[in-house]
């Protein structure tokens, strides 16, 4: 698989196989590919939570917003959650900012799990009081993602931006979830315009 094939293929996912066990093994494998990234001026300040037992997974699924623009949908249902979780940290006596390193941690652990059948979504809205308080996390520690990962149930479309112009996803009535990408024309600008 190329990389643009691993691209294409890693799309949000918010409804899983929830009986499909991800195992800690491959979550420090995922870790792992987020550990030999980049980071900047090279300082590594991200740590990692990793989450795939079933009471420790309950501890971290209440805290995050699933999906803003499907307003009607409190989040997938029993049996459709994800099957674990990395929690991405920065670490505060590393670092005082964290700049992008946690976008290209994330971006790395889930083209990695989209390479192993796995899918996932990135969490930054999150109640991070509450799960600080969940997984007694010290306050030396700023949460600053969180990392949904399962087998997908769903199936994810890209398509055109319409000419309303709306970016906003939406699910059709089969539960097919529709994602609107703006044209390579739009996102490239040209010197001077």
């Amino acid at each position: 698989m190329t990389l643009r094939d691993l691209v294409l293929k890693n799309r949000s996912c918010r409804r899983f196989h929830g009986e499909a066990a991800v195992s800690r093994e491959t979550l420090e494998a995922l870790v792992d590919l987020a550990r030999l990234s980049g980071s900047a001026a090279n300082l590594q300040p991200l740590k990692y939570i990793l989450s795939h037992e079933p009471g420790e997974n309950a501890l971290v699924f209440p805290h995050l917003r699933w999906a803003g623009y499907l307003t009607d949908w409190p989040g997938p249902a029993e049996g459709e959650r994800p099957s674990a979780y990395i929690v991405v940290l920065g670490d505060t006596q590393l670092a005082r900012s964290f700049g992008c390193d946690h976008g290209i941690a994330a971006q790395g652990i889930l083209l990695g799990a989209t390479e192993r059948g796995l899918g996932g979504c990135m969490f930054g809205s999150i109640d991070r009081d509450r799960l600080r308080e969940a997984l007694s996390v010290p306050p030396r520690y700023e949460i600053l993602l969180v990392i949904a990962l399962g087998r997908p149930k769903e199936v994810v479309l890209l398509e055109p931006v319409g000419p309303d112009g709306s970016i906003r996803y939406w699910r059709d009535g089969e539960g097919r979830h529709h994602v609107p990408k703006r044209p390579l024309e739009e996102v490239i600008l040209r010197r001077g315009a």
